[in-house]
């Protein structure tokens, strides 16, 4: 199982990001008053010189000084939240990244006992997922007969014959051949003609072989119909049924001639369709006892094994256990269970994690620090381990970290294989064993009403939050800087005034000396 790299720097960083962030908000909310100080020194000198002031500068700094402090806490609380964002979405994507692994690991069949055949040409042999063979099961099988299928073939006849308007009656059932015929067909679960019988209707344009055909496939009957050509061009409907004695099938034309499409028991002397092949079950004993199955496919004889039948013979079907690959597959684990550890617990340090404060964060690192003691195996066998630590995985008590008694697992793995290999590999129900308690993990841990999925939606909710405060204070500072430049502008108009008043004053001032 591959390992999944930690990405704690992304935390680090944020946090650097945040803290650099806090600090020049405060550098900000110190000048604020040394601005208003510029600003007004620039009004006195503009004025007591008697030049224009630069009232677009003016307002920008006043508007500026204004909202600087309230601007830098909103910034500083976004970059804050931003950082707890990425942190809950690192942990989540890590709890979910390794769950994926873990299943793939477990459902991919290497750690499962692989069954062997003496004679494959006899039957093969492979292991079933959710239900793994015992490193000690063995059976000896001997298959006198396979499961065969019901073929029916017609004579030669021509594509694009036609048969008229009529319909074909198919049933389904167990069938009685004597001399290559059908003598009887038993129709339904009771052989009472309920439940396999089928109607197919004919009519034309499409009561040719190719209509025929493609009206009985579109029943999804269990029996498939097939037009195969001959070097001359000739057509034969060939007609097959599914494995076993009781997929036999009759089939009945009324209506044209489509009776001459009859096939079983009833059918008529004229019929242009004959039986070939004869459905039937295999035939075999496993361990001396004799047993038939409609398939060739036969999972529930061996557990955890399904054979395939090829021939007739006799076989030895045993086992082997993966040790090598089960013993890596837990220090597999181990190794990404303490990256995953460590990652939590820098998320949530009591002094400088993102989310020390957050509920799912810290009950996800209650839930990884107990995860050696979790019952794995809960219909565990007396005497067997049915938890990690059983089997020689233990918690450190210093880091907390996941550490292997190496003697332990070979121990274990000596006297208790198939309790290890049933931690390790998948069940039929999928309740239980390593992936069922990591599956466990990543539901919980991402849950969006408890889990970090909801740390998630809080998060983006006090984002927004932010981001409206935000355009509140927008919309503040526009209204005074509009108050502000109107103020201004009034003022301009004024000093205006006064300059044209003490230019005529001196004028006439400098008329009365020269007249005097």
């Amino acid at each position: 199982m591959a390992t999944i790299s930690s990405t704690s720097t992304s935390s680090t960083a944020s946090t650097t990001k945040t803290s650099s962030t806090t600090a020049s908000s405060t550098t900000k909310t110190a000048s604020a008053s040394s601005i208003n100080k510029s600003t007004a020194n620039s009004i006195l000198t503009s004025l007591g010189s008697g030049s224009g002031v630069d009232t677009d500068t003016l307002v920008t700094q006043l508007v500026d000084a204004q909202f600087a402090a309230k601007r830098a806490q909103i910034t500083a609380k976004t970059d804050k939240l931003t950082a707890q964002i990425s942190d809950a979405a690192t942990l989540k994507n890590f709890v979910s990244d390794f769950a994926k692994a873990v299943n793939t690991l477990v459902t991919g069949g290497t750690l499962a006992t692989q069954p062997n055949v003496s004679d494959s040409k006899v039957a093969g042999a492979t292991a079933i997922s959710g239900a793994p063979m015992s490193a000690s099961a063995s059976a000896n099988v001997t298959v006198s007969s396979l499961a065969t299928v019901q073929t029916v073939t017609s004579t030669k006849m021509g594509k694009t014959d036609q048969f008229g308007t009529g319909k074909l009656t198919i049933n389904i059932g167990t069938a009685t051949y004597s001399a290559g015929k059908m003598t009887d067909l038993a129709v339904g679960k009771a052989g009472d003609g309920s439940d396999l019988s089928f109607d197919v209707d004919i009519a034309p344009p499409n009561d040719t072989l190719s209509g025929i055909a493609a009206a009985i496939n579109a029943k999804n009957t269990g029996v498939t119909a097939a037009i195969i050509t001959d070097a001359d061009g000739g057509a034969f409907l060939s007609l097959k049924g599914q494995s076993g004695t009781a997929q036999a099938f009759s089939m009945t034309g009324t209506g044209g001639t489509l009776d001459t499409l009859s096939i079983g028991k009833d059918a008529t002397a004229t019929s242009k369709l004959a039986v070939v092949g004869q459905s039937a079950n295999a035939k075999l004993s496993v361990d001396g006892v004799a047993v038939e199955r409609p398939s060739n496919e036969i999972s529930d004889l061996v557990p955890g094994v399904k054979l395939t039948l090829a021939g007739t013979g006799s076989m030895t079907l045993t086992g082997t256990r993966p040790d090598t690959a089960l013993t890596n597959g837990v220090k597999d684990f181990v190794e990404t269970f303490n990256q995953l550890l460590n990652e939590v617990k820098q998320q949530t340090n009591a002094v400088d994690g993102s989310l020390r404060a957050d509920p799912a964060a810290k009950q996800l690192l209650r839930n990884l620090q107990g995860f050696a003691s979790k019952t794995l195996l809960p219909d565990a066998a007396p005497g067997t381990p049915s938890t990690l630590a059983g089997i020689g995985v233990t918690t450190d008590k210093t880091t907390g970290e996941l550490t292997i008694d190496d003697a332990a697992l070979t121990k274990a793995m000596k006297d208790s294989p198939d309790s290890i290999q049933a931690m390790f590999t998948p069940n039929s129900f999928g309740a239980t064993g390593i992936n069922a308690a990591m599956q466990s993990l990543k539901l919980s841990s991402g849950s969006t009403l408890y889990g970090l999925g909801a740390t998630d939606l809080k998060l983006r909710k006090a984002q927004d939050d932010l981001t409206k405060e935000s355009a509140k204070i927008d919309e503040q500072s526009t209204r005074f800087s509009a108050r502000l430049t109107q103020q201004y502008a009034s003022m301009n108009s004024r000093v205006s005034a006064y300059k044209q008043t003490q230019s005529f004053m001196k004028q006439q001032i400098d008329g009365w000396y020269k007249s005097s």
